[in-house]
């Protein structure tokens, strides 16, 4: 992706969702956490949000995300990257000559059936945990949760040995990897995180069982 108004659609709808991007710096292992804060309507400009208390170093950093099913990638450098005046965590930035838009997904996502509670349940820090799942694919999952529960779910976190219910007669353990997480507001319950994840090492017997309900809820979708 190369044009400009391309590209400042993209960052745009970045930024009215809300989405996280991880940033990879070249001159540190050390991986950041922000979002696009705004983007100019006219000029191929935007505001990055960096998470509390995070910098990015001089150089080269590689930014990560995704855009709707597709994964978006790009790279800008600065030999400074120069804040706003007394807001640290605001840099404004200049668009990217280009971003790449890389694995697409292979698999469509199914929304989770009214009326039936999906959830997925695991232990993180000694504490357990029960997110509600919006939606699920061969893939992976996608989870929601209030803020408060949220804590620790970040980008990039593995959650190990996830008890994944898939309405009342199927159960599936399963790695996941968090891959993307969004604030939004739903006028029901109020301000709300999404947490979409990533399946890490599913047992074929597991991916078999995931596909068999996959295949049920669609049929029932299309009676």
């Amino acid at each position: 992706m190369t044009d400009p108004d391309d590209i400042g659609d993209s960052l745009t709808i970045l930024a009215e969702n809300g989405d996280a991007i991880t940033i990879y710096p070249a001159a540190s292992t050390e991986v950041l956490l922000g979002r696009i804060l705004s983007v100019d309507p006219e000029l191929p400009h935007f505001v990055l949000e960096l998470n509390e208390g995070m910098q990015i170093p001089p150089g080269e950093a590689t930014f990560v995300t995704w855009l709707r099913s597709a994964k978006l990638q790009f790279k800008l450098s600065q030999e400074a990257w120069t804040a706003q005046p007394e807001q640290p965590h605001l840099i404004p930035l200049i668009f990217p000559d280009k971003c790449l838009v890389l694995n697409r997904r292979s698999s469509a996502r199914l929304e989770t059936p009214l009326g039936v509670y999906f959830t997925a349940s695991f232990v993180m820090n000694g504490k357990p945990h029960e997110l509600q799942l919006y939606d699920f694919s061969l893939g992976g999952v996608g989870m929601r949760c209030a803020p408060r529960d949220a804590q620790g779910l970040h980008v990039g976190r593995k959650l190990q040995r996830v008890r994944i219910e898939l309405g009342e007669d199927t159960v599936i353990i399963a790695d996941l990897e968090i891959r993307l997480s969004r604030t939004y507001r739903s006028f029901l319950l109020g301000e709300q995180v999404q947490i979409g994840c990533q399946f890490l090492n599913l047992s074929p017997m597991m991916q078999e069982e995931l596909a068999r309900q996959i295949d049920k809820l669609n049929s029932r979708m299309k009676r």
